[in-house]
């Protein structure tokens, strides 16, 4: 039996890293303990340094251990809800200023790699989002011309257009979000610990945090066996949270994403497929998503197991599925292959929650965390030291009534988003 877990040094980014692991500071008391070494907390502890604030991160592994290390690389801005829908919740001043948080998303990472030199492989060439049914490609179209009225440049695609950007003819059509781009994700994680120890934070891993304590007016931090004391403590641990918060791990649903790699593609079949240098993924709700790297690897991931057991049976459904949509690759062999846990929530939306006074907690980005997490974790910097409003507003934890019986619900849950697919709905 194969562990999720167990594939953390089997991965692309972990082989492939040009940012080397941080390694550990000292523990030590800061005005600000962030829990969990993924993107919410490193961005989160930067932003704060940035500040002036003391800020030490602990984290149970190693930096970008979780689904920040694992995941497919596709910087997407935006959330998984349009322009108009943020309005009509929110209304217009805040749904406005929703818009133009999740819309810079992707901004905020690049000018991030940039501004402190982090080696992740970054480019900027777009995302493609393939529409599966004709239903699903007026969706596509609404989803780009919303967002093309709100000043972001993009391409709407007919099906000759998209199987000319994509390299495949199955879909219906699709755009092209020209704000969007890729990162080998394990470096980019690495890159950020690396700016935020130089700004002054403390990055302590392997040390896991056993119990957050309330003590006096602030925190204390349990290791078992040594604690940490501060006025706040921000729990970013996302999909890795049920011995902490239980009650907020029953508020998310944790699911493994699997990603297989082939071996460097010949430069004429790799030259047939993403040729723009975009990433790409679908409207399915079980859905794929794909991208190349620089040594022309076709890297696609797809939905995995529910538990911490690694599927065998779903990484061959994977790899079945590249080939049918990827005819011309042939044969080539699928070097590794890997997966991590991320966080769905029911209405598609990060939660951010402050449980009591200084105890806050960030969860669950459903897909787009590489951008979102970032720019999250600087609003809540934000929030934190300078009182600025949150682009989403906190709100109460609220369990999923049937967490416990996730593991079979949730595979009814995928028979009926295949009848779905089938049918051409969009996501």
């Amino acid at each position: 039996m194969t562990l999720s877990a167990d594939l953390w040094d089997r991965s692309l980014w972990y082989a492939t890293a040009k940012e080397p692991d941080p390694g550990s500071d000292a523990p030590e008391d800061a005005q600000v303990l962030v829990i969990g070494g993924g993107f919410t907390g490193l961005s989160t502890a930067l932003h704060l340094a940035e500040r002036g604030v003391a800020v030490t991160l602990i984290e149970a592994e190693k930096i970008g251990f979780g689904a920040s290390g694992r995941n497919g690389g596709q910087v997407i801005p935006g959330l998984k809800i349009d322009p108009a829908e943020m309005r009509a919740r929110w209304g217009a001043e805040a749904g406005g200023r929703l818009v133009e948080f999740a819309g810079g998303a992707a901004d905020r990472v690049f000018d991030l790699i940039e501004r402190h030199g982090i080696a992740c492989a970054a480019t900027r060439q777009g995302w493609i989002q393939g529409a599966h049914s004709a239903k699903a490609l007026r969706a596509v179209h609404g989803r780009a011309r919303e967002w093309e009225r709100e000043g972001a440049p993009v391409e709407i695609y007919d099906a000759d257009a998209m199987a000319e950007a994509t390299g495949t003819r199955i879909y219906h059509g699709g755009w092209r979000d020209l704000r969007a781009g890729l990162v080998n994700p394990l470096s980019y994680a690495r890159g950020l610990a690396r700016a935020a120890r130089a700004a002054g934070v403390r990055i302590v891993t392997g040390a896991r945090a056993m119990a957050v304590l309330r003590e006096g007016a602030g925190w204390r931090v349990d290791l078992g066996g040594s604690s940490l004391r501060g006025q706040t403590v921000v729990m970013a641990t996302n999909a890795y949270n049920d011995r902490l918060m239980p009650r907020m791990a029953r508020s998310i649903l944790p699911v493994q994403s699997s990603i297989v790699a082939t071996e460097p593609l010949p430069e004429a079949v790799a030259a047939t497929i993403l040729p723009q240098g975009a990433c790409c993924s679908e409207t399915r709700k079980l859905a794929f998503y794909y991208r190349l790297t620089q040594d022309r690897r076709l890297v696609i991931g797809g939905r995995g197991a529910t538990g911490p057991v690694y599927s065998t049976g779903l990484q061959d459904a994977l790899e079945q599925g590249m080939r049918r949509l990827f005819p011309q690759i042939a044969d080539a062999r699928v070097d590794m292959a890997w997966s991590g846990h991320l966080a769905l929530t029911m209405d598609h939306l990060p939660h951010i929650h402050e449980p009591e006074p200084g105890l806050w907690a960030v969860a669950a980005y459903n897909g787009r965390g590489v951008a979102m997490a970032t720019a999250m974790g600087a609003a809540l910097a934000d929030r934190l030291a300078e009182g600025t409003p949150l682009p989403l507003p906190e709100t109460p934890i609220r369990p999923i009534g049937w967490h416990a019986l996730r593991g079979p619900v949730m595979d009814i849950g995928v028979r009926y988003y295949w009848m779905k697919d089938r049918l051409g709905f969009a996501s």
